[in-house]
């Protein structure tokens, strides 16, 4: 597992003549920067400033991993923990909508984006990060080993169900939705946008750097930083959330 990270970071360190040597070295012999300083080269002589790609990539995945967390435990906490007509058939439904590729939704997808008239715009990628079923079916798995008394007490104590939610719920299955938000952080991180966005000005990062990489092989030392890059992030966002991820539920000891 650790070899393509091992070799991510050795080629983004490596001159050209090790990029294509052959057979390939996974270690680096002589390091240099010099990738990292072609790519910044080029996306200087861009007409759209590499801030601004960071920017939309920073509005689009924080909004989309943050939404997504909220709206998928907001629904999940009254089909965990409350009853009412209907809902084993909405839960049903969920279930079966994870079924179905993204590929399969991609055409619905685009037309109801349309139809809201909200295409070109960052709304046309944050609202649907928002409704995956996988966060909704992760969160009511989980809220479910709560123990109901500690509900009951709280309404005793004249608590709304708001402040449940918030209060007890919400801190009890902190590891669940930090998990959430590390699937959903990847996803949005690797979303470029072509469906929905025609400006340049509104495309996130990941666009242009996969542009980049596709500039063939006199841009292959840029590419193998792209590459570093787009894996780097993510992993970064998991290392600093593993620990609350791995660590054990508040409530595991805790018997009705």
């Amino acid at each position: 597992m650790s070899l393509p990270l091992v070799m991510i970071v050795n080629n983004s360190l490596k001159p050209l003549d090790e990029i294509f040597q052959y057979p390939p070295a996974i270690f680096v012999k002589n390091p240099t920067l010099n990738n990292f300083t072609d790519l910044f080269n080029v996306m200087g002589d861009s007409w759209v400033p590499f801030s601004r790609y960071i920017m939309n990539t920073i509005i689009i995945t924080g909004l989309g991993t943050l939404g997504h967390v909220i709206i998928a435990s907001l629904a999940a906490f009254p089909l965990a923990k409350h009853h009412f007509p209907g809902k084993k058939l909405m839960f049903s439904m969920v279930v079966l909508s994870m079924m179905f590729s993204w590929t399969v939704t991609q055409i619905p997808n685009y037309m109801i984006i349309s139809w809201l008239h909200i295409n070109n715009s960052y709304l046309a990628l944050i609202l649907p990060a928002c409704q995956y079923g996988m966060g909704l079916y992760l969160m009511k798995q989980f809220m479910e080993q709560l123990p109901v008394s500690l509900m009951e007490s709280a309404r005793l104590d004249g608590a709304s169900e708001y402040r449940i939610f918030w209060s007890i719920v919400m801190p009890n299955v902190k590891p669940a939705w930090l998990t959430l938000a590390i699937f959903q952080f990847q996803q949005m991180w690797g979303n470029t946008g072509s469906m929905f966005l025609r400006d340049e000005q509104l495309k996130p990062l990941q666009f242009a750097l996969q542009q980049i990489a596709a500039g063939g092989t006199a841009r292959a030392g840029a590419s193998a930083a792209v590459t570093f890059i787009i894996a780097a992030v993510p992993i970064l966002f998991f290392l600093t959330c593993q620990s609350n991820v791995l660590e054990t539920m508040t409530t595991s000891g805790i018997k009705e």
